[in-house]
C-alpha cells in the first residue's frame, strides 16, 4: 500500500469513526421521533461574573448530518464557528433567549436562564413536540420535556444548541470588549479569570458586571 493509499485510508477510518460517533448522539432524538419536531435546549453564561447568560432552541431535521457537531466546550472556538454557520443554514428552526445582567441580580441566574431558554423557545418558527434539555426542566412550558444530564455531549440536537448560545454569547462578549476596555472580555468572556479579577479589583466594576457574582472581588464597593 502506498503513503497515499494509507493516508485515504486513515482519512476514511476516521470518517466512519466519526459518523459512528453521531449516530450515537442521535439515540434521544430516535427515540422520540415520532412525537413530532424535536427541539434541543442549552445555555451558556451561567457562571461568568459579566454579562449576559444566553439559551438556545434549535430543531434539527432528521436527516441532518453535521459532521464534529459536540457540546461546545469540547470544541475550538474556530470549529464551533463553523459548526455555527451549518447549524443555521441546515436547521429547520433556531430561537435565541438573552437575559441580561440586570435581570440576573435582580431574579438570580436559575432563574435567569429559564427566562432565557422560554424566550428562546417562542422564538421558534415551528413549535415543537418535544423538548431534550441539558439536565434541566424549565418551568412554565407546556411542552413535553425530557431532561438529559450532560445531555450536550449525548444528544445532537442539545449540542446544537449549546453551539448556538456558547458563539452567539461569545460574540456579544467580543462587542462589550470594546465598549468597556481593560476587562479582557473578548478573551476571558466574563469569567473569572486572574486577570479579569485582578482589573475588576483595580477598576472597579463595569455596567454589565452581575453584581450579585462580584462581591467577594470588590468587597462590596458595587453596591455604594
Amino acid at each position: 500500500m502506498t503513503k497515499k493509499e494509507e493516508r485515504l485510508k486513515k482519512q476514511q477510518e476516521k470518517l466512519q469513526a466519526e459518523l459512528a460517533r453521531l449516530e450515537g448522539m442521535k439515540v434521544y432524538e430516535r427515540e422520540y421521533g415520532g412525537a413530532g419536531p424535536i427541539c434541543g435546549i442549552d445555555e451558556a453564561g451561567r457562571g461568568p461574573l459579566a454579562g449576559p447568560v444566553v439559551a438556545a432552541a434549535v430543531i434539527l431535521p432528521e436527516e441532518a448530518e453535521i459532521l464534529y457537531l459536540n457540546d461546545s466546550k469540547k470544541l475550538t472556538a474556530r470549529r464551533r464557528e463553523l459548526l455555527y454557520d451549518e447549524i443555521m443554514e441546515k436547521a429547520l428552526a433556531v430561537g435565541v433567549g438573552v437575559v441580561g445582567h440586570a435581570r440576573i441580580d435582580e431574579i438570580n441566574i436559575l432563574q435567569a436562564t429559564y427566562e432565557a431558554m422560554r424566550q428562546a423557545i417562542e422564538k421558534l418558527e415551528i413549535k415543537p413536540a418535544l423538548l431534550l434539555n441539558d439536565a434541566v426542566t424549565i418551568p412554565g412550558v407546556d411542552i413535553r420535556q425530557v431532561p438529559i444530564v450532560k445531555g450536550d455531549a449525548k444528544s445532537v440536537s442539545i449540542a446544537a444548541a449549546s453551539v448556538i448560545a456558547k458563539v452567539t454569547r461569545d460574540r456579544m462578549m467580543t462587542v462589550f470588549d470594546a465598549r468597556y476596555p481593560g476587562y479582557e472580555f473578548a478573551s476571558n468572556k466574563g469569567y473569572g479569570s486572574a486577570r479579569h479579577i485582578a482589573a475588576l479589583r483595580e477598576l472597579g466594576p463595569c455596567e454589565i458586571h452581575r453584581r450579585t457574582f462580584i462581591r467577594n472581588f470588590t468587597g462590596g464597593a458595587e453596591d455604594e
